[in-house]
């Protein structure tokens, strides 16, 4: 098991560099492009077939332990290690980093975005693969920091290359933004060790804070809680999200909602709870301020974006909704209660497959009528996706109403445990100010409801015109989209699959680990 998450971290890099060599001439299909893309399949394939096989083997009995460890000495100086190992958190963000990369890899093979290279696409696509994996698999504070970063530059290149209108600007917004919060980051990482004596972030969460004074624990939130709120991204610290996902090619923004803002979030139960509880406790009640404004900050936008006459992008509007979703998963950690944090793990699995979904459809949408502007499409009758387009129409009203959290569908379970843990939080913190915030927080779900039922009336909805009927849902776009639909569903009828991995191991972290 050890080898088998090593190799799921290590193969996308051997991948990328062997994506930049010549093909071996018995593989090359109808020529390198071909070849290449092909290569990418394969790769992610394989990494998605091990991260499988992984959690099959997972013991599920015992989700709370740290399993598949590999712990070597890499800077003894520092006493860094190359630690890795998973447990009930980080198994199910591994699979689904796996599975969206996979998906992305097999629709750019049918559907290249325009830019340079293929070669480089999917280098970088597999360079982006790694860094994200190992950021949910390591171990050590340093290599947290070093995965954590690594993503930056695939991800700047895919936006800068292949993004559609102000892609630079926007690969630049996105850099500066990320690379800024990383260095505060950086430095509260490095108080952590240096004060505790070591970085292997197991150790640390089992000493739960006693070895850190509690001044030094709120340096340390606030410093590491500033890189990870920009990556989250959370309100006020967002601003670069609407641009990226605005210029970045459909597998960018399918990347970048589905597994890159869950890095944040991840850095906050998996560092700032266990490792800094008393400075977290200080936090809580602005972190979930600010959680609870990007609800309603996020929501707002989207209704002013889908209203007619606004020339609301398509794109924008989903980035902006992601804001919203991922305020609940920030308020859900901010009760510091097994019950919200469950739920924020769970919201983040669910906006993963659910956005992922969107960004898909939304790019398809975009494909097919050459624009995601709101108003071009819907004309003055509705863009009539259901008598177009019938099949692309459905999904579209599938993945908004799961968006919205239609209870039965993934998007529900996250967003109610968030607001559960919210109705009681830990103790010390005070129940009025989180009642308060759990009552806006509702408010916001109602907001969600609002845009994404005007986003079906204007893009599916209407009169179905003279015009030539649109290609519906190709077989490759099938095939890509079939296991978000069918996870979505799955985890909105059996929410145990999932709370059954993470409860367990929230439990102990939240407890100083003790199980």
């Amino acid at each position: 098991m050890q080898f088998l998450l090593a190799f799921i971290v290590v193969i996308p890099l051997i991948g990328a560099v062997a994506a930049l060599l010549p093909a071996p001439p018995g593989l090359k299909g109808t020529g390198p492009d071909q070849a290449v893309l092909r290569h990418g399949v394969t790769v992610t394939g394989a990494v998605l077939l091990a991260a499988i096989v992984l959690a099959a083997g997972f013991d599920h009995d015992h989700p709370s332990t740290m399993q598949a460890t590999t712990d070597i000495s890499w800077i003894p100086a520092l006493d860094v290690r190359i630690h890795l190992g998973i447990d009930g958190i980080s198994l199910p963000l591994l699979v689904l980093t796996a599975l969206l990369t996979f998906l992305c890899a097999l629709y750019s093979y049918f559907k290249l975005p325009a830019g340079p290279s293929p070669k480089a696409f999917v280098a970088l696509l597999l360079v982006l693969e790694s860094g994200t994996l190992a950021t949910f698999a390591v171990l050590d504070l340093l290599l947290f920091f070093l995965a954590f970063e690594m993503v930056l530059i695939p991800m700047y290149f895919l936006i800068a290359r292949w993004g559609g209108a102000q892609r630079q600007a926007a690969a630049w917004k996105f850099i500066l933004y990320t690379l800024l919060g990383s260095v505060v980051m950086l430095l509260g990482l490095l108080l952590i060790g240096l004060k505790s004596g070591t970085f292997d972030m197991v150790a640390l969460a089992t000493d739960n804070g006693r070895g850190l004074t509690s001044s030094v624990q709120v340096i340390a939130v606030l410093a590491i809680g500033i890189g990870l709120a920009v990556k989250t991204p959370m309100w006020p610290l967002h601003s670069w999200l609407p641009d990226a996902h605005t210029a970045a090619p459909t597998v960018g923004s399918v990347l970048l909602a589905g597994v890159l803002l869950k890095m944040g979030t991840y850095g906050f139960v998996r560092i700032l709870l266990p490792i800094t509880p008393d400075g977290m406790h200080t936090f809580a009640p602005y972190l979930a301020a600010f959680a609870v404004v990007g609800i309603i900050y996020g929501s707002l936008a989207c209704l002013a974006l889908v209203r007619p006459g606004s020339k609301g992008d398509l794109k924008r509007l989903i980035a902006y909704s992601s804001v919203g979703h991922m305020g609940f998963v920030l308020l859900g950690i901010a009760s510091m209660t097994p019950t919200g944090v469950n739920g924020a793990l769970f919201a983040n699995i669910a906006h993963g497959l659910i956005t992922g979904l969107l960004f898909f459809l939304v790019g398809a949408v975009k494909d097919r009528y050459d624009t995601a502007d709101l108003d071009t499409l819907s004309g003055a009758t509705g863009a009539a996706l259901y008598g177009r387009a019938p099949r692309l129409g459905g999904l579209l009203a599938f993945a908004a109403v799961a968006s919205l959290g239609l209870p039965g569908l993934a998007g529900f379970w996250g967003e109610m445990l968030a607001l559960f843990g919210s109705f009681d939080p830990a103790d010390g913190l005070s129940r009025p100010a989180f009642l308060t915030f759990m009552s806006i927080a509702a408010f916001g779900t109602l907001l969600t409801a609002a845009y994404m039922l005007m986003l079906v009336r204007r893009v599916c909805m209407g009169e179905k015109r003279e015009e030539p009927q649109l290609a519906d849902v190709q077989t490759y776009e099938f095939a890509a989209w079939t296991p978000l639909v069918g996870l979505t569903v799955l985890a909105g009828l059996w929410p145990a699959a999932l709370l059954g991995l993470t409860d367990p191991a929230v439990q102990k972290l939240l407890a100083g680990g003790k199980s």
